[in-house]
């Protein structure tokens, strides 16, 4: 077969679905250009975060620091994780963007958003790596009918060719949601939620694991899901989240 038909084909196929779905962007619905983008006016209201950062919880620095620089937040409790990573900053432009993905059925923003997260967390994703999403509660999965960091690890392990785990991680009870929670409470709100299921224990043993969700905010989750991880048997593990909230202190609160 010419090399060049599979891509008339698929080239094909894409303008049939711009025809009959029209693309559109991704947080204000208006029409663009191509699918999975975002409007002129979306696009720059965003704040993709990158260097300089901390080097453990990634949140940005203020100021010129050298590539190494560990944050005051990570150095006086060092988190249970290895290294984070986040695409954006969790703000006023991001929000309707994440909450949409995660409770308003917006699958279709899985693809765009996973490659983002494969240009934010480049350095964590070789070879090694075993993509892990945090995972819902039963009760939590029916209601909503999707897990949206699964979504993102299943896109994500194609783009960077790395291994994914869906059973890896199961969360053991229902937790109160951490939305209105203290620091201190969703610390406490999530301890001990986490375990390696069974099947996921011959996948988890002995890999770095990248564990995979939408939002870091006060590193509680991530830090109880590291916690069972490395229980579980992982040689190490790094987060990466499609955004993260940050407080501009020097560096934010991982």
């Amino acid at each position: 077969m010419n090399a060049a038909v599979p891509s008339v084909v698929a080239a094909a196929g894409r303008a049939f679905i711009d025809l009959i779905l029209p693309p559109r962007c991704l947080s204000c619905g208006i029409p663009v250009a191509n699918q999975g983008t975002l409007c002129a006016t979306c696009w720059p209201a965003l704040t993709f975060i990158g260097a300089p950062f901390c080097e453990v919880c990634g949140a940005p620095f203020v100021y010129e620091v050298p590539d190494d620089t560990v944050c005051a937040d990570c150095l006086r409790r060092p988190p249970r994780y290895d290294r984070a990573r986040s695409v954006l900053r969790y703000d006023d432009a991001s929000r309707d963007l994440v909450l949409a993905f995660k409770h308003g059925d917006r699958t279709d923003s899985a693809a765009p958003f996973a490659r983002w997260l494969a240009n934010a967390g480049g350095e964590l994703l070789d070879g090694d790596a075993l993509l892990v999403p945090v995972p819902l509660h039963p009760s939590r999965l029916l209601a909503r009918r999707y897990n949206q960091s699964a979504l993102l690890c299943d896109k994500l392990a194609r783009i960077a060719e790395v291994d994914w785990s869906a059973d890896g991680l199961a969360r053991r009870r229902r937790t109160r949601s951490q939305g209105r929670l203290s620091p201190t409470e969703r610390r406490r709100n999530v301890s001990g939620a986490f375990a390696v299921t069974e099947a996921g224990k011959a996948n988890v043993a002995g890999r770095r694991v990248v564990l995979v969700d939408d939002v870091l905010t006060t590193g509680a989750t991530a830090e109880a899901c590291a916690s069972a991880l490395l229980r579980g048997g992982a040689r190490s593990v790094d987060i990466l989240t499609l955004a993260r909230a940050v407080t501009l202190n020097g560096a934010g609160n991982g």
